[in-house]
């Protein structure tokens, strides 16, 4: 195997090839505990499903079960941990990486170079690099990977048209990992072929699907199911003819139902062209606005996939009110862990201490399933930046149990990827740990969100979006900056229950990470601490420059084998660069609105 494999490697034996031909996930558990050197017995107990138990020296558990059990095994002896007693099963029953690959070989929102799956307009891979994808995926619990971009471009339909014999091949490849296919669809898809609508309750469009879907299933039988986004961002849906999100879903959902897979709906649905002069539409409202009064209207095997914030994946964003709203309806929760606004795996962004206070805030049995936007591509390491795979390691770990500590998986990463010195290792587990800190207070203050580049969504962009089409807004002016969403302003609060409700509603009492995404404040508004909050603004920025210049040196003194120390260096470089300029921008942005100086007489131009 390829130094890729050891790159991403967080058990040692992982950066060995694993061998075409193994048939079954016990095959697999049993060739990787023997290559580790590990005696363990294995016991297949189908009404185990995918939960397993270790006793002694045995493993007994389902068909995937046994593997995901050998792997926790080995993790475990890797760390010097004790393995975990009783029967292990996971929360969710789907947990699923999402690609957003495009046929032609680029990935969209992509950071870890071209795709793994496709190139020159078709599917292209190499058979080694998806086992040891497979086996990676396995190792930490996730069990369905989509292969294409939600944004279905030309010639991506072909998965479920002609390209089928081809997508067979990978997902036979998975299979022994316990990784099942799930594509995402076109909902237009049977207007290419001579159907005249893509209305959800035409017979013929019906019917087209029900034909092709059954098709779909004799090739590949354990596909997952279906990925849809519709009626955004200009994709088609069923609001071109009238009719709502349970009768469009459901259209697809009965056609898979036969089959035994799943409709997952995307519920990132909102107006993409809004005029910047509008004050009364209000972006994050859309999803409930959408969603909400349809509680109950969808059939069991479709799942509502819902972003983790209101807005799309912002470094700091209060939990998506339509998670808590919707109590007779499937959700998944979406995350994101291509660093589409929180570095693009160039700055280091560990996510677990997010997914934390999500859960924290939603209450991990809201959901039923969860989803990530993969951070993959086919850079030698995998994720681009090397420590973005302790984002992806992480993320396995948290959708088989979303109650676990941030700190402690990001710790098991660290230990199971370096084999550092304690000392060193302590200082690159607070590193990732602040790491989201540190971006977001050099980047946007105190949850206002899209301050970004708007052409990438890298780099400083205070004004990008103010006056774009794309509805988001902070309104600063030279008096006061912020939305407020509260009864009095634009009503969004309203969608949150009341304890939520009472919690953001005064900025006495409203988290100060969140005070302006919730209020609309003057500059002299005076902090919990006292501060004005345009002070507050400039020793944020000034105080994450620094911090990130810490980091740097904490970096700089791990002992990280190579060529990891050089690719982390020199990402690290860039960070740096872009944290300066986020300050000097934001800073020199607020003060020439404000007028008000830095109390501390710091450098703002």
């Amino acid at each position: 195997m390829d130094t890729a494999a050891k790159r991403l490697a967080w058990l040692p034996f992982l950066a060995r090839e694993i061998p075409a031909g193994l048939a079954t996930p016990a095959d697999v558990a049993r060739f990787e505990l023997e290559q580790a050197g590990a005696k363990a017995s294995l016991t297949v107990d189908p009404a185990m499903g995918e939960g397993w138990e270790i006793s002694g020296d045995g493993i007994t558990g389902g068909e995937t079960g046994v593997l995901y059990g050998a792997y926790r095994l080995l993790m475990a002896r890797a760390a010097g941990e004790a393995v975990p007693t009783g029967v292990q099963r996971p929360r969710y029953p789907l947990r699923m990486i999402n690609c957003w690959d495009n046929a032609e070989g680029d990935i969209e929102r992509g950071y870890s170079g071209r795709s793994l799956f496709f190139e020159g307009g078709r599917l292209s891979y190499d058979p080694a690099r998806m086992r040891q994808l497979g086996r990676m995926l396995s190792s930490v619990g996730v069990n369905v990977l989509c292969i294409n971009n939600v944004n279905v471009r030309d010639p991506a339909h072909r998965l479920i048209e002609d390209w089928l014999p081809e997508l067979a091949a990978l997902a036979n490849i998975f299979r022994p990992f316990g990784v099942r296919l799930m594509v995402s669809i076109d909902y237009a898809q049977p207007m290419r072929h001579g159907v005249p609508t893509a209305d959800p309750l035409d017979p013929q469009v019906q019917d087209w699907w029900t034909r092709q879907t059954a098709k779909v299933y004799e090739a590949i039988p354990d596909l997952a199911g279906y990925l849809v986004k519709a009626d955004s961002e200009h994709r088609p849906g069923p609001f071109t003819y009238g009719r709502n999100h349970a009768e469009g879903a459901n259209m697809l959902a009965r056609a898979l139902a036969p089959h035994g897979g799943v409709l997952v709906w995307r519920c990132f649905v909102y107006n993409c062209q809004q005029d910047w002069r509008d004050r009364v539409t209000d972006r994050p409202m859309a999803a409930y606005q959408h969603y909400s009064p349809l509680d109950g209207q969808f059939d069991d095997n479709v799942i509502l996939q819902v972003k983790n914030g209101p807005f799309d994946f912002q470094v700091r964003e209060p939990l998506s009110p339509l998670l808590l709203a919707m109590p007779k309806t499937r959700l998944a929760i979406e995350l994101q862990l291509a660093q589409e606004y929180t570095g693009h795996q160039i700055d280091v962004y560990a996510m677990p201490p997010m997914w934390r206070e999500v859960f924290d805030d939603m209450g991990a049995d809201t959901v039923q399933a969860i989803a990530a936007v993969s951070n993959l591509g086919r850079d030698e390491n995998y994720t681009g930046h090397p420590f973005a795979a302790a984002n992806l390691f992480s993320y396995g770990l948290f959708a088989w149990n979303p109650d676990l500590s941030a700190e402690a998986v990001i710790r098991l990463w660290c230990r199971l990827t370096y084999a550092l010195p304690a000392d060193q290792e302590e200082a690159l587990c607070r590193l990732l740990m602040e790491s989201r800190s540190v971006y977001e207070q050099y980047t946007s203050p105190l949850g206002l969100c899209w301050m970004v580049n708007k052409m990438g969504h890298y780099g400083v962009g205070p004004d990008d979006y103010e006056f774009a089409a794309w509805g988001t807004y902070h309104r600063a002016d030279r008096d006061a900056v912020g939305i407020d969403r509260t009864a009095s302003g634009t009503g969004y609060l309203l969608q949150y229950p009341p304890a939520l409700q009472a919690r953001y509603a005064d900025p006495a009492t409203c988290p100060d990470n969140l005070l302006l995404f919730f209020h609309r404040l003057r500059y002299d508004h005076v902090m919990a601490d006292g501060r004005a909050l345009i002070q507050r603004i400039y020793d944020d920025h000034f105080e994450g420059y620094e911090r990130a210049e810490a980091m740097a040196k904490t970096l700089a003194g791990l002992s990280l084998p190579s060529p990891d120390r050089e690719e982390a260096a020199r990402r690290m470089d860039m960070q740096l660069r872009n944290a300066r300029e986020w300050c000097d921008v934001i800073n020199t942005f607020f003060h020439r609105f404000s007028g008000a100086d830095d109390a501390q007489g710091r450098t703002i131009y």
